[in-house]
């Protein structure tokens, strides 16, 4: 079973290299609605449209491409990819004030020169820093706390915004949150299934809204898919 498992992984990992010059990654839009339902932006959804394996989800190569290293050129192409698009919708009047969500890995956001990454990737495409959100966990914050504030920071400089995702779902901690210089909380999906049925789902988001609006923070819930869900958000 062990051997097994390892010459399904060093095939995974094998077609995984490949990925990216056979042009295998797509990208997704989400949608992000206000209260009224009107479009703000959208978020971007990995995958990875293998030949044979059909869908791979990411939670079934991101962790993979973390611990090889992959993740790098990975996450670069998805910024590049997510910014064209972004220059993209200029041109339309329906599309050319919506945000776009890019979720940054632990190992992307630490590595050396990522400032200049965002800042190299904004000028080739011409995109709007503004329009550009950055999404991060709380296990990249916790890392490094001073070496996180600092790089979100710099950063900022650019035009581009932070917004936490997941909230609620590690090991939340209002000292740092105070502490970072974030736009917007994300309302993790598993408080948002039974919001209408657990009273604690409810209370939970209730006061993560509250906490939000209380520091200036914008906040958006994901994984809305009842029309009910969405009355009561």
């Amino acid at each position: 079973k062990m051997q097994t498992a390892l010459e399904v992984r060093a095939a995974l990992e094998t077609d995984l290299r490949h990925a990216l010059e056979k042009r295998e990654l797509r990208l997704y839009y989400q949608i992000q609605v206000d209260n009224l339902h009107r479009p703000l932006g959208a978020e971007v959804l990995l995958r990875w449209e293998h030949p044979e394996r059909g869908f791979v989800f990411p939670d079934q190569f991101i962790p993979l491409a973390e611990e090889t290293g992959l993740i790098l050129p990975i996450g670069l192409w998805v910024l590049q990819t997510a910014c064209a698009q972004l220059k993209a919708w200029e041109h339309n009047a329906q599309t050319r004030d919506l945000t776009v969500a890019v979720n940054v890995s632990a190992r992307q956001f630490h590595q050396a020169g990522f400032v200049d990454q965002i800042k190299g990737v904004l000028q080739e495409s011409g995109a709007k820093p503004s329009l550009l959100k950055l999404e991060l966990t709380e296990s990249i914050v916790l890392k490094d706390i001073e070496d996180t504030i600092s790089k979100m920071h710099e950063i900022i400089m650019l035009g581009v915004r932070f917004s936490m995702d997941d909230f609620g779902t590690g090991y939340s901690s209002l000292a740092y949150l105070k502490r970072l210089p974030l736009d917007q909380i994300k309302i993790d999906k598993s408080f948002v299934l039974d919001i209408t049925k657990d009273p604690n789902d409810a209370a939970i988001v209730r006061a993560t809204i509250a906490m939000s609006q209380a520091l200036g923070l914008d906040v958006i819930a994901e994984g809305v898919e009842t029309e009910a869900q969405r009355e009561f958000l």
